[in-house]
């Protein structure tokens, strides 16, 4: 998987990236839970590795990492 690199809430702006709601409970089950089927490609399994990191990074934000 690719290095990820922590949140610049400017940077992400101007990248025209959108900030997304969800419930905590939401995010801690998004952060743990793997959508890759067997046969993905690693463009997939990094586009889920990166939805899972920033799925936990916002729970830990917020104090809410378990």
């Amino acid at each position: 998987m690719a290095d990820i690199e922590p949140t610049d809430p400017k940077a992400e702006r101007e990248k025209g990236r959108v900030p997304l709601w969800l419930d905590p409970d939401d995010l801690h089950w998004l952060s743990r839970h793997c959508c890759c089927p067997q046969d993905a490609s690693e463009e997939e399994r990094d586009r889920f590795g990166r939805i899972r990191f920033r799925a936990g990074a916002a729970l830990h934000k917020h104090g809410r990492g378990r």
